[in-house]
């Protein structure tokens, strides 16, 4: 059985539930710990980090207490209240700082909360140092953290113009103004509200906007995923709309909608947004995980460019497209990472890049997908044991490899088996007690056929 409240500690960050295993405490040592890290990295200065917050109704007294933990490691903060994870990330650069951290559990539901690290770069820090950092939060054991001498907080209130003005560095507007788009965003109240709507208004679009102030408390499921839309998709139908776009509580995640109001999938925000640069760009390395959709792959080859794969998790990828100096990169959950903003996934930029394709097409959103690949995929998650992670999947993954051994196999992330026409990828998540089971086929049938294959050698229930 899973453990009901557990700290989840991987390159993704901490997560945990409020007021059990995601304290104000827990919150300050896991701050400190990443404070020392960037103390390290800026050797004879006084570093400051940018702190962020989603809107949950925990968020403020977790940011206090890690604003605590990072002044006792010696950093002065910057504290950009309530912003997107992107906007934390753009303001890293922004200020010239050493790094920043966001108060979020991303899509998790309340009562979840987390703490996630970007360092200098604004980017996630890469696995060995976020190993490091885990490394310093245990050691740190029970630890009461009290602030260093000299050091403060200061408040910022730019972190939206700032993030905006980037995005909008990326696209031509006039296109899209000329368009007028009615547009229905769904930003379940989280930290996207306010940038999100801006970004449209500036781009000329008229706005339906659902669940649209920042209360943190979430009027559905927050993932976006299809059954949690439902609203939105009848909302997009019934307006006459172009389009409508759900961003997840800490707004780096995108799913789109099309105007007849159908859910496209999250894998669809990635495509969509890389057939536009690579057709712009007539090539160009575009760097995704290995649960993404074959899909880039197919777009990449249409248009000259490559595709590089990677382990999941935000900083993986990061790290790939600097080295191939990618285009674009990003992963199948909705998340575009786009280097002219930031290193961070972002729904601001997603939005803007996904309407320049439609107004530079002429098509709607569904003549635009009609004619990108297309594919079936099937996502389920199985409860693991305890807190999970790769020791409670091991024996399962053993399995898959000798099951499969005459087909491709990636082990870099669990296991990706590769076929034809198809493949299927188990792994433990980064971010939650479960294993994650995806496959992709030219039709669902033989999609969830994959899936089933995994769970009946696994021994798993049905999820």
């Amino acid at each position: 059985m899973s453990d009901p409240a557990p700290l989840m500690l991987s390159v993704s960050g901490a997560r945990g539930i409020v007021d059990a295993s995601m304290t104000e405490a827990v919150a300050a040592r896991f701050a400190a710990a990443w404070g020392s890290i960037l103390l390290e990295q800026s050797p004879g200065e006084t570093p400051h980090a940018c702190l962020g917050r989603d809107s949950r109704p925990s968020g403020e007294k977790l940011a206090t207490a890690a604003a605590l933990g990072l002044n006792s490691a010696g950093c002065n903060v910057i504290d950009l209240g309530l912003v997107t994870t992107p906007t934390v990330g753009v303001m890293a650069t922004a200020t010239g700082g050493a790094g920043g951290m966001v108060v979020t559990a991303s899509h998790n539901p309340n009562p979840w909360n987390g703490l996630k690290c970007i360092d200098a770069s604004g980017a996630a820090p890469p696995l060995e140092v976020a190993q490091e950092l885990i490394a310093r939060f245990k050691a740190l054991g029970d630890e009461v953290v009290s602030p260093a001498q000299g050091s403060g907080v200061e408040t910022e209130e730019r972190g939206n113009d700032t993030h905006l003005a980037r995005v909008l560095g990326q696209v031509d507007p006039g296109p899209i103004q000329q368009q007028a788009y009615r547009v229905v965003l769904d930003s379940v109240n989280g930290a996207g509200c306010i940038p999100g709507r801006r970004l449209l208004e500036m781009l000329g679009c008229e706005v339906e906007h659902l669940n649209g102030e920042p209360t943190g408390d979430f009027a559905h499921v927050p993932e976006p995923t299809k059954a949690n839309l439902l609203d939105l998709a009848s909302v997009t139908a019934g307006a006459d709309a172009a389009i409508g776009f759900a961003q997840d509580p800490d707004a780096d995640r995108l799913a789109i909608i099309d105007e007849q109001g159908r859910y496209l999938g999250e894998e669809y925000t990635l495509a969509i947004v890389a057939d536009f640069m690579l057709r712009a760009s007539g090539g160009g390395t575009v760097v995704t995980n290995l649960s993404t959709s074959r899909m880039v792959d197919d777009l990449a080859a249409r248009h000259g460019g490559r595709v590089v794969r990677t382990a999941v998790g935000e900083a993986n990828v990061v790290a790939a497209m600097r080295e191939h100096d990618a285009l674009i990169g990003g992963e199948g959950n909705g998340g575009v990472i786009l280097p002219g903003v930031c290193c961070i996934r972002d729904s601001l930029g997603a939005m803007a890049l996904v309407l320049a394709s439609i107004a530079e097409s002429g098509s709607s959103v569904s003549e635009l997908v009609a004619t990108l690949p297309s594919y079936a995929m099937v996502k389920s998650k199985v409860d693991l044991p305890g807190s999970g992670g790769a020791a409670a999947v091991a024996p399962v993954l053993e399995k898959v490899r000798e099951a499969h051994a005459d087909a491709s196999v990636d082990t870099s992330d669990g296991v990706r088996v590769d076929f034809e026409q198809s493949w299927v990828h188990v792994r433990p998540s980064n971010t939650e007690p479960i294993a994650r089971i995806i496959a992709e086929a030219p039709r669902a049938s033989e999609a969830e056929a994959l899936v089933q294959s995994i769970v009946e050698l696994a021994g798993w229930d049905a999820p």
